[in-house]
């Protein structure tokens, strides 16, 4: 009977290291999501706020949790902002040498929710020790910084329509529910285009059934019918990710 008890305490144990919701710490095997455990502080990012990472050695890092999503923009000559790349609880934010340690670069939050926040440093060591753990980061870095690389190619090769579609089609993966919280400003400034443009794109796509526009909202009716009008720049985010990092990306839609 005791050890009945003991093994149904490990599995309790076990399934609370693994319900952190972030699908990165949740590959990793249960030992090292141990390591890591009692460094985690529980956050709830508001949507709308910036996360300050200070200098080119972040001190801290966020793992976004369930549906949190975050953006990383970067600033042009005229003080605008224009989205890089997003990420939600398939990665982490704030990584030593990662794209947001450089000047110009913020990370905004799109869709608020449960985060943890971890000391840079202390996720640094643990790293050190934990060999899956490495490998996940780098594979992690590597598919972010190619993501950053098939924004920057679709900007420049594909129209404002397919690059819209591009990008509520991402928010959808990581949102998980067609609901999305995305104002058509936030949308046109994320695209770097004027809030008219954006207007005229939402109106069209709604003339075929594939969204609805709702006040701060925007919302998915047809997903098959949104990826055919898209570029091809989604589809080959996931497949990067599921080459490098397998698992990490979110299935279509959830």
């Amino acid at each position: 009977m005791g050890s009945s008890s003991a093994e149904d305490e490990e599995g309790i144990r076990s399934w609370t290291v693994r319900r952190s919701g972030n699908r990165l710490l949740d590959r990793l095997p249960l030992a090292d999501l141990e390591l890591l455990q009692a460094q985690f502080a529980p956050v709830i990012l508001a949507m709308g706020s910036q996360l300050e990472f200070g200098d080119r050695t972040a001190s801290f890092v966020i793992f976004p949790c369930d549906a949190t999503v975050l953006s990383l923009q970067i600033a042009t000559a005229d003080n605008r902002m224009v989205e890089a790349v997003t990420i939600g609880a398939e990665g982490v934010a704030g990584l030593p040498g990662e794209l947001s340690g450089l000047a110009g670069l913020r990370w905004q939050v799109l869709a608020g929710g449960p985060a943890l926040k971890m000391d840079a440093a202390r996720l640094a060591d643990a790293a050190a020790v934990a060999p899956s753990l490495q490998t996940l980061l780098d594979g992690y870095r590597t598919a972010l910084l190619g993501q950053a690389m098939q924004a920057a190619a679709c900007a420049a090769l594909h129209q404002v329509e397919q690059r819209t579609c591009r990008r509520l089609l991402a928010l959808h993966d990581r949102i998980g529910r067609p609901e999305l919280p995305m104002t058509q400003e936030a949308l046109a400034d994320a695209l770097g285009v004027r809030r008219t443009t954006i207007t005229r794109i939402v109106a069209g796509l709604e003339d075929q059934g594939l969204v609805q526009h709702r006040r701060s909202r925007i919302l998915v009716l047809d997903r098959a019918g949104l990826e055919s009008v898209s570029c091809e720049c989604h589809g080959a985010v996931a497949a990067m990710f599921a080459r490098l990092v397998p698992g990490l990306y979110p299935t279509p839609g959830g």
